[in-house]
């Protein structure tokens, strides 16, 4: 299977790079090989459409077509880029933790709305939730956690390249002993084990298990956390159709004023509660 790997103009680049995405079953080849060349010439996105019969620099054209190799291994392109969007921060991504989704941003809007004093956000991951909101609310205390000392390190590394390494407390683990915040929010791991095989081979194959997995019904991680969380307003980012047992985890747990919030697919995406 050919891949551009040198000099050539922008419309030939792409139509190449776009067949053999295709071929490899990726769902968005066209975006794919848009973002990818953009990134290997340097210019916006928008200039391609632009200048179709520009000519692609060689050494770009190398750039690129090692990019689309990756890509037709099914890498994420999060993971080609090494960068990832998040609200009004970018982030840099790799293999260390889960992708930034849209659909967590959900997480940071619960956070705006309530405005709290102070916010744990457990299993931070890249640090995208907690630096969104150690961005948008500079009064808040912020505190991260995760289990993965190598997460720990990524979200380390985004707050020092934003300029948000005094805004956020690292720590090890999950809810630190003795402390207590008004908000705490998180995105646990919540694919259950029968459903981990039918995910997409970008999610299954390249982003770590461990933050993905959550036991026989992808709930065990909720079932870990409630117990330890004091008072304050609670926010979990919850899989498609897992609401409904979130909730009454929740509840059973001692949780009161207890809310779901979709997102823009519609999907119940964010169980809220207090204590």
């Amino acid at each position: 299977m050919t891949t551009p790997v040198a000099a050539g103009s922008v419309r030939e680049a792409l139509s190449a790079a776009v067949d053999a995405l295709q071929a490899a079953g990726v769902e968005t080849p066209r975006l794919d090989a848009e973002l990818l060349l953009a990134d290997a010439i340097g210019v916006q996105r928008a200039r391609l459409a632009a200048d179709p019969e520009g000519a692609v620099p060689p050494r770009a054209g190398r750039q690129f077509g090692a990019m689309i190799r990756r890509r037709l291994r099914r890498e994420p392109v999060a993971y080609v880029l090494g960068r990832k969007g998040f609200r009004h921060i970018e982030l840099g991504v790799d293999r260390r933790a889960l992708i930034p989704r849209p659909e967590t941003e959900l997480l940071v809007e619960v956070a705006l709305e309530l405005r709290p004093a102070s916010v744990l956000d457990v299993g931070t991951g890249s640090g995208a939730v907690a630096l969104a909101i150690a961005a948008e609310l500079p009064d808040c205390a912020v505190t991260a956690t995760d289990a993965s000392p190598e997460a720990l390190e990524l979200a380390a590394e985004n707050a020092g390249r934003l300029g948000l390494g005094g805004r956020v407390r690292f720590l090890e683990g999950s809810v630190p002993d003795g402390e207590s915040f008004e908000l705490t929010v998180a995105n646990l791991p919540y694919v259950a084990e029968a459903e981990f095989p039918r995910l997409a081979p970008e999610i299954r194959e390249w982003e770590p298990p461990e933050a993905l997995l959550g036991g026989r019904d992808g709930l065990d991680a909720f079932r870990e956390l409630l117990p330890q969380i004091g008072s304050g307003a609670l926010a979990l980012e919850v899989g498609a159709g897992q609401a409904a047992a979130v909730v009454d985890l929740m509840r059973g747990g001692g949780f009161a004023d207890l809310g779901v919030r979709r997102d823009l697919a519609g999907i119940e995406r964010v169980v809220r509660g207090s204590r």
